[in-house]
Parts: structure tokens; sequence; C-alpha cells
């Protein structure tokens, strides 16, 4: 069955207790009784378990998944709209999903410990689980009155392979993802896949680049209503042992992942560009700020003419995608070429930007990403980061 895409209604207060209810009632969550059977010493699990089922229905979308954001600096929202006739939507969604392994030992990387005999004791009911929870976020994007469809691209980090990724999502109702998907050269087999729909989105090519010391990126072609764009995928070396010295490593991953925007923007100066991944570095940081030169002034942006990037966190008022030691971060970020900026063909309006979630990501006991697995105990969640949803327009000339 294909999907429709019809206008976007007006959000009330019927359609947000709609979108609540619907996240109550998923009928594959709510019988982990009896698809899953957790040992008692994983006690805590169980009744993280147990309060998700039994949790009365909450009207109204928490902070997180209705966020009060500002104009990003510059941006004149009723200008903006009045360049050309408003058309169809787009909706990309970002998300490292933690660690999606099947439970097989492939000897050619260390994926050891995601074994039924391994150190985490991954087995295929717990596989299982966390490709529902992943299949829920998807289609909770589809029931949120914002979106109302589902993702027409979305790309997983830390996938081990392709057929894990496309397992993950067949069973979802109404759609048929086409995916792109290219095996890393990460020593934990870890990758992204990349899915889109395609009875919204065209796929035109794709391009690896490698990278020393760090993850391959990966650039995609797309098309929409015969509007061209490019997605610029990366995962770039985590802070682990230290941050000083795994730094180079995530600069060097940036002047890759800048080279290839400079080339694009080179040969079309209105490149419709789309940056996206798990950066392990914040909008702060060196390899991000100076190397991607990203800005949250969209002014500056437009002046310099391809030199600066907008990152979409601009003017959020979320705190992060990721939270270590009790500190939120913003690693998980999606920049866009100045093009972007511009309501002429495919564009990024206001609030097009949110960090997606709803209470049941949350742990109840401190707010913080729900994972799958926490300091080596399993927790059953649905991963350590939150997803990145972009909605974008594409306007038609008058």
């Amino acid at each position: 069955m294909i999907l429709e895409t019809g206008a976007r209604k007006p959000v009330t207060y019927e359609a947000e207790c709609s979108y609540n209810a619907y996240l109550q009632r998923n009928r594959r969550l709510h019988q982990l009784s009896e698809t899953i059977c957790l040992p008692l010493k994983h006690h805590r699990t169980f009744l993280l378990l147990l309060l998700f089922m039994l949790q009365p229905l909450q009207c109204g979308i928490s902070a997180t998944d209705n966020p009060r954001k500002t104009l990003p600096t510059g941006i004149n929202a009723n200008k903006r709209n009045n360049h050309s006739s408003k058309g169809k939507e787009l909706v990309i969604l970002w998300w490292n999903v933690e660690n999606l392994f099947d439970t097989v030992d492939n000897p050619a990387t260390a994926d050891d410990e995601f074994t039924p005999a391994g150190r985490l004791h991954w087995t295929p009911k717990k596989l299982r689980l966390k490709q529902m929870r992943l299949r829920h976020l998807i289609s909770a994007v589809k029931a949120h009155p914002d979106y109302g469809k589902y993702p027409d691209i979305l790309v997983f980090a830390e996938v081990e392979n392709r057929k894990t990724f496309v397992e993950t999502l067949t069973p979802l109702e109404g759609i048929h993802y086409k995916t792109l998907y290219v095996e890393s050269s990460d020593p934990r087999g870890i990758d992204i896949g990349i899915a889109c729909n395609p009875q919204s989105i065209v796929f035109r090519t794709m391009k690896v680049y490698t990278v020393p010391s760090a993850r391959e990126i990966i650039v995609a072609g797309f098309s929409a209503e015969n509007r061209p764009f490019h997605v610029i995928v990366n995962h770039w070396p985590s802070r682990s042992f230290d941050t000083a010295w795994s730094e180079p490593k995530r600069i060097a991953a940036a002047f890759v992942c800048r080279h290839i925007a400079d080339s694009l923007m080179l040969r079309n100066p209105k490149e419709k560009l789309i940056i996206m991944g798990d950066f392990n570095d914040g909008p702060e940081n060196r390899s991000v700020k100076e190397v991607l030169r990203s800005s949250f002034d969209t002014r500056k942006v437009l002046a310099e003419r391809n030199l600066s990037l907008f990152n979409c966190w601009s003017g959020s008022s979320q705190k992060g995608s990721y939270r270590f030691r009790n500190n939120w971060q913003r690693i998980d970020q999606i920049l866009l070429s100045p093009a972007m900026l511009d309501p002429a063909g495919i564009w990024f309006p206001a609030e097009g930007f949110r960090c997606f979630s709803f209470f049941r990501m949350l742990d109840p006991d401190d707010g913080k990403p729900w994972p799958t697995y926490e300091k080596g105990r399993y927790a059953g969640g649905y991963s350590d980061h939150l997803p990145l949803v972009l909605k974008l327009e594409v306007n038609t000339p008058r």
C-alpha cells in the first residue's frame, strides 16, 4: 500500500492526544510479556518494561517532542514563504541506533560480544525487541501531527549488516523502503544504512570516500519532484580513551567532509546539500566550527556564499541528542548549504528541525535516552542517542 502524503492538518489538542494514544496502543510493544523472557537478574529492565506497558495515557506532547524553537538569526518566516507556492514536504531522519547487531559471529569483525555466548549475551529475543523499538520510533514519526508520514529518507548509524537493516524496516506497514548500504572498514563492523521511499524520492547516485583512521563518508544523490539534492552522511571516530587523542581523527574526517561539500558547491553554487551524522563533536568544537565552518547565523551563511554551513541546532531550545556524565551534547547534527535557505525548490523552513523523542524513549529515572545497554548491562531501551528529524518543503515557481 502506498502512503498518502496529503496536506498537513493544523495541530490541535485532539491531534496531540491521538499521537500520544498511538504511542500507548502499539500492539507489538504491548505484547512484550509474550515475546521476551528476561532472566531475574535483569530485574531493573523487567520493571522498566512493566512501567512501559502499564503507564496510563498522558495527553499532550512532552517538552522534547514539541520544543519551543525560536527563529534562527536573520530568518523572516513570512518573507520566506512568499517566494513560491508551497508544494509537498519531505521528512528526513538521522539516528545513531546504538549497535544494531545480528546474533551471529562474523569472524572478520570484532563482534563477538554481540552473540548469545558473548560478554553482552546478545540473543535473538533481544534483537527482535530492539528492532521493534526502532520501528516504533519510525511509526511515531508517521503518527506525529507535524509529519503525518514515514520519513522519506532515513539514515541509521551503527548497523552491522544489510540483512539486519532490511529485516528491521520490512515489517513497517504501508511502505517498502529502498535500501542503500555500504560495508565499512570499521573493525567492529558497524556501518551506515540509508533507506528511501521510492514513492517520493528518486535515488540517483552514491559515492564512498575513505578517511584515514575513520569510517567512510557516504554521499548520496536524490531528487524529489525533479529537484535534485545531495546528502552527506558521517559517523566520525568516538571520544573513547581521551578526547584530545581522538580529536585529530575527527578533524581529518571533517576535512574530507568539507572537501566533498566544496566540490559539490563549486560545481553548482546553488547546490542543495544536507550534511548529517554523529560527529562525536559539538557545534563548538574545532572540527565542526572551524573545519566544516558551521554557523548558527543565517545572515552570515547567506552572505559568505558557500563558505559557511547552516547548523540546524540554531535557535533550538532542546539540550541535545546524547547525554554523557549528566551533560547533554549536540554531537548528532544536520548542516545545510546556503542554497537550502533559499525557498526556490527544496528548502529548509523555519522550525523544520527537531530532536525527536517521546516519553517512552527516555529513562524514567533521569530523563536521558533509554539505551539498549548501559555500562555493559542490558537495559532494553531504544538507543543511547535521540534521532534528528528534518522537515523540508519542495516549492514550485508561481
